[in-house]
């Protein structure tokens, strides 16, 4: 079971926004704030004690469907994370509610970590922002945690699309940089300096979620026996693989055969839910930036269970969802991570026409 417990502190150290632009090649603008005493919220150790497995809930996480008597009373936060082999393993994935892997420049994909249920005490390395990152998370309605933009990105945000919090002006402050790692791939940021950086900017930290849809088994009578592992490629040089675990009754991800582990947990990232979609992608500069089509819908691949299902997806207000014979298939409760894959993508052993 996954608690939520709230802590006050009162008389918050005014945290300087001192920017040191790294990945951006404009000097950033002013970032506005005030500060002000803060409420902020600490994740206790998570407890498994058989107690709790004959307690009554009364409500459930509204991204991971996941029973609690203690949802979270804050907005959710959409992080960009590094995935770069140097960036790896990486902290804080494992307790993400949703991750989104999708292609920057290259050949490497970026993650969009959301959490809302969880609050890990540390998260990163973080990365600079996309403009298609930027959509999600305004579907989520979610705070965003970046470092460093693209120029549509920060068109984007400075346009007021997301309210965020950007380490080219915290750096050193509210983002630290890990010794133990080489620029631009050990920039990380605490839950607390998250909620205090969004707060000391002004911005309202409380709202109710709209939910996702969920549902404890996969009824649909169309979902198969899924033989062997989930195998994606990207352009061939990069690998991701997800092995369905029996015991956990959850995916246990891989990239280039290695384990994806979550260095802050010491624990493997196993989602319950994969999803897989294939979208239009297109390069639109001379660094190798994309567009992404995460608008128009298309095909893709449910997992859940050790199970599969082809599906449409549409976007639905900006969230990606999956339907079958224009049904909405629900989640399983649990983690979801979604990989958007270009049209054309390979998918060994998933079934996309």
């Amino acid at each position: 079971m996954k608690n939520w417990r709230l802590l006050t502190f009162v008389g918050v150290m005014l945290l300087a926004a001192c920017a040191e632009n790294e990945e951006n090649t404009a000097e950033p603008v002013d970032d506005p704030g005030h500060t002000e005493e803060t409420e902020v919220a600490e994740q206790e150790p998570e407890r498994k004690e058989d107690a709790e497995e004959s307690q009554a809930y009364e409500d459930i996480h509204p991204l991971t469907g996941e029973p609690t008597n203690d949802v979270s009373p804050y907005k959710p936060i959409a992080v960009m994370v590094n995935n770069h082999w140097d960036a790896r393993p990486q902290s804080g994935l494992s307790k993400a509610d949703i991750v989104y892997e999708i292609l920057t420049e290259g050949d490497l994909t970026r993650f969009l970590a959301i959490y809302h249920s969880e609050q890990p005490e540390k998260i990163g390395p973080v990365r600079s922002a996309r403009g298609y990152f930027v959509d999600i998370a305004e579907a989520h309605d979610a705070f965003f945690v970046t470092h460093g933009w693209s120029p549509e990105a920060e068109q984007m945000l400075q346009n007021g699309r997301v309210e965020f919090l950007n380490g080219l002006y915290h750096d050193g402050t509210l983002f630290e940089r890990s010794a133990e790692r080489n620029r631009p791939h050990n920039s990380y940021i605490t839950f607390r300096n998250m909620l205090e950086g969004l707060n000391n900017k002004g911005y309202e930290l409380k709202d109710e979620v709209d939910p996702l849809t969920f549902n404890d088994t996969n009824e649909h009578p169309a979902f198969t026996k899924q033989e062997g592992d989930i195998d994606i490629s990207y352009r061939d040089k990069y690998f991701v693989s997800f092995t369905y675990n029996d015991e956990k009754q959850a995916y246990e991800r891989s990239s280039d055969q290695e384990p994806t582990m979550d260095e802050l947990e010491n624990e493997r990232v196993s989602p319950e839910n994969v999803l897989v979609i294939q979208a239009s992608h297109r390069v639109i500069d001379d660094k190798g930036r994309r567009y992404i089509d995460l608008q128009s819908g298309g095909d893709g691949v449910l997992f859940q269970h050790g199970e599969r299902l082809a599906v449409t997806w549409v976007n639905d207000d900006g969230r990606i969802v999956p339907k079958k014979d224009g049904e909405e298939i629900p989640l399983i409760p649990g983690q979801t991570w979604v990989n958007v894959v270009p049209s054309a993508t390979v998918l060994e052993d998933v079934g996309i026409d």
